[in-house]
């Protein structure tokens, strides 16, 4: 990550669709599905796509991009900004993701609570962090940077967990909570995650959601997992977005809808990716719940506890 920023070309020209995502299903926008997405009679939501894919100066994955942009809004999700981590965060990724942001105008801007990046090695994973002050001090100093450089509120999503840190000395709700009080981000609300994290560490899922700051909850994303055991042959839950979204991450994503109401919605499926029609379908479970809860939710009671 030493190159020296892209200067964007052909911006998105001013008739394109209103940047604001819909409190509709998205899905993942991927270049194999690009003609079948334009020429479907189902117009999907919102598309989301990995800012990092889009870094370059044009090609292919820009005219794609472009093409899409005019008929949809679209969300900008980062995985490589390294949030959590101890040196610092790269400027020039910064900027890549600043000039992605511009020449896109996404309804919606959103990183990892993770990091990815040590000295000058770069993982290809989303490792977590403890739960501690210093790191809370950390996370939020980057969050008010990237903030500051894009002008504008980004969201911060909850991370899926195999193990928890000795060393933290608070809750992952509280830890978020008090990072969006500090920063004043939004969140993103990943109710797979919940399941595989509480799974993996034998917590109840709606415990962890009645501590989890609804409020701010501006995105859901839901994807499937794949099912192991550990070591003792106890069950281990991978967050692979490899699959159809399981139904318990459905029943969770029924209720929390049913008590917040309906924000956009994406669908992740990021390995074995299947043809289109097979994730419009999942999209359009989504959506379903969405419309059914449309009238029912619980009206200003965002933040008040699931059980």
């Amino acid at each position: 990550m030493t190159n020296s920023a892209p200067t964007p070309k052909t911006p998105v020209q001013p008739s394109a669709p209103s940047a604001a995502i819909p409190p509709r299903a998205g899905a993942g926008l991927k270049p194999a599905h690009v003609d079948a997405i334009l020429n479907d009679d189902y117009r999907i939501g919102f598309l989301e796509v990995h800012a990092e894919n889009y870094m370059g100066d044009g090609g292919a994955p820009h005219r794609a991009l472009t093409a899409i942009r005019g008929e949809f809004p679209i969300s900008v999700h980062g995985v490589g900004l390294s949030i959590g981590s101890e040196n610092g965060l790269d400027a020039t990724h910064v900027d890549r993701l600043k000039l992605v942001v511009e020449r896109y105008e996404p309804g919606l801007v959103s990183e990892h609570l993770a990091w990815s990046t040590h000295d000058n090695s770069y993982y290809n994973d989303l490792l977590p962090v403890p739960y501690d002050q210093a790191t809370l001090d950390r996370v939020c100093a980057h969050i008010d940077v990237v903030q500051t450089a894009l002008k504008r509120r980004i969201l911060l999503e909850n991370p899926s967990t195999y193990v928890q840190f000795e060393q933290s000395t608070m809750s992952e709700a509280d830890f978020i909570r008090e990072i969006t009080q500090r920063t004043g981000c939004g969140l993103l609300l990943d109710i797979n995650n919940v399941f595989v994290s509480a799974t993996n560490q034998k917590y109840k899922p709606l415990t962890y959601l009645s501590e989890f700051p609804l409020d701010k909850v501006e995105e859901i994303h839901l994807a499937g997992h794949a099912e192991d055991t550990d070591d003792e042959g106890d069950p281990l839950l991978i967050d692979a977005h490899d699959r159809p979204v399981d139904d318990a991450v459905w029943k969770l994503f029924d209720i929390v809808i049913g008590q917040i109401g309906p924000i956009p919605t994406l669908v992740e499926w990021d390995n074995d990716v299947p043809e289109w029609p097979i994730l419009r379908r999942e999209a359009m479970l989504a959506d379903d719940i969405l419309r059914r809860r449309a009238d029912t939710y619980m009206l200003g009671s965002r933040h008040a506890a699931i059980g």
